[in-house]
């Protein structure tokens, strides 16, 4: 099967915004956790590093969700590829 122009712009917007999301998932995984005994400020109350560890991380992982399913049911709309609602 060939790909058409449509098809590459569509995979190219995909795997573009998976590489800025998986970055940013990777930064909050791993970068703040092991930055965590620098981080010492109060942060609602709490120390940022306990917080993020809580309950930051979390919530960031909600929001990307979130993001990525707004995103890309948008792009599919944009691209023609949506599920049809049956």
């Amino acid at each position: 099967m060939e790909l058409t122009e449509n098809h590459r712009r569509y995979w190219r917007k995909n795997l573009n915004i998976t590489g800025i999301l998986l970055a940013i998932w990777f930064v909050v995984t791993f970068v703040v956790s092991y930055y965590a005994r620098e981080l010492s400020f109060n942060f609602f109350g709490w120390p940022f590093s306990f917080w993020m560890g809580a309950q930051g991380s979390l919530v960031i992982y909600c929001i990307i969700i979130w993001f990525y399913a707004r995103y890309m049911g948008k792009l599919d709309i944009e691209h023609g590829v949506q599920e049809s609602e049956d």
